[in-house]
């Protein structure tokens, strides 16, 4: 791997790609580039023993996932569903694609994830499910959330778009509710560019996925021979991910291991070289929990302030760092807030916003670079 010269700018950033992807998807090109190929079953098996899963189907990214799993559970018009406003926007399109309406709730302070006493203030005979976001690979109170929808009869869909190889007290994120949902975007720990996967424990509501997937076909029972001819049975959509992206994604998890040492090396280069300046200056660091077993998807720091996050920002995007902030908050948004019908006050998704800053994280980051952008944070000041 070649160093970067050391006047670039820092990527934010950046997929490991080299010859074994391009060999992979050589290969793909000579079979089948359709969807649910053998390389594509391959990669749903590698994720589902990774998991610890009954089943995983591709998808062509995180967004249909969510959309494929409300079908799946039967949620549509009429229904609500409680998601956090802190979230990329996929959490709450899917919802609106099925029909049904989200409803923006609060997050709790130390994991940024839903806060399960504002769910709880939420539910109403209209609801229907809880989309849990695990923001950076950490799981909100999972046991709380999972109490309050048996107790309200609701589901519950994971949105495990940034949770691939984290854990919640020893269970895989994406395994606890009634789906979950992962996305293999470009800034993903792992990518095909774009693409999702839909993860299952229930073999009845795999099926309805599954079917729901192809278009609202039993084409892939047909292909396993469990029928004579495949024909249109239930309510779909086109969710299958070609196999030449599956390839892409094959070729990644051959280099798991490998990506997830790089980020776990890097962020403790982050929590060392920042941990005294971040204590002095009131800035917060990632938690490290003790029962959540972290993925390394993304390195924050929360400032004291918004003007004092702003002022950082601009200081490291100065200094060659590509530095970002993170979601603008759902429920102030144009659309958010038509949904909503009105002002949602919630503060700590608010708060949250406003103070933090990601730090580059990927697995080609060398060294050198690293310690650019510890330096370049803590001359910011804060």
């Amino acid at each position: 791997m070649t160093a970067p010269p050391a006047d670039r700018p820092v990527a934010f950033h950046a997929p490991w790609f080299d010859e074994r992807e391009i060999e992979a998807v050589r290969a793909a090109l000579a079979g089948q580039v359709a969807g649910d190929g053998p390389i594509g079953r391959r990669v749903e098996a590698r994720l589902a023993a990774h998991l610890g899963a009954h089943r995983v189907l591709l998808t062509t990214s995180g967004t249909h996932a969510i959309e494929l799993a409300l079908l799946a559970l039967g949620i549509g018009p009429g229904r609500e569903v409680i998601c956090p406003s802190f979230t990329f926007v996929s959490s709450a399109n899917a919802v609106l694609r099925v029909g049904a309406r989200p409803v923006f709730a609060e997050i709790e302070e130390e994991t940024m994830g839903l806060d399960p006493e504002d769910v709880g203030r939420r539910i109403t005979p209209r609801t229907a499910a809880i989309i849990p976001v695990h923001y950076a690979g950490v799981a909100p109170d999972m046991d709380a959330l999972l109490d309050l929808a048996r107790a309200n009869g609701l589901r519950t869909i994971e949105d495990a778009a940034q949770g691939l190889c984290a854990r919640w007290r020893g269970r895989a994120l994406g395994t606890l509710g009634d789906a979950g949902c992962l996305s293999f975007h470009e800034t993903k720990n792992v990518t095909c560019g774009e693409g999702g996967a839909l993860v299952v424990s229930d073999p009845e509501i795999a099926q309805r996925a599954e079917i729901a997937r192809e278009k609202g076909t039993n084409r892939a029972a047909f292909f396993r021979g469990e029928v004579d001819k495949y024909t249109w049975v239930a309510e779909g959509s086109s969710y299958v991910l070609s196999d030449v992206l599956a390839a892409l994604l094959d070729a990644q998890l051959d280099k798991l291991d490998a990506i997830q040492a790089r980020r776990a090396a890097v962020v403790a280069r982050y929590r060392d070289g920042l941990a005294g300046w971040a204590g002095a200056r009131g800035v917060r660091l990632p938690p490290d929990l003790p029962d959540r077993t972290p993925n390394h998807h993304i390195f924050f720091l929360r400032y004291p302030d918004g003007r004092r996050r702003d002022e950082a920002l601009l200081s490291l995007r100065a200094r060659g760092v590509k530095a970002t902030f993170h979601y603008v908050p759902l429920h102030s948004s144009p659309h958010g807030q038509r949904i909503a019908g009105g002002p949602v006050d919630l503060p700590v998704t608010d708060r949250v916003a406003a103070t933090l800053l990601r730090l580059p994280l990927h697995p080609l980051l060398t060294d050198d670079e690293v310690e650019r952008v510890v330096a370049a944070v803590r001359e910011t000041g804060a």
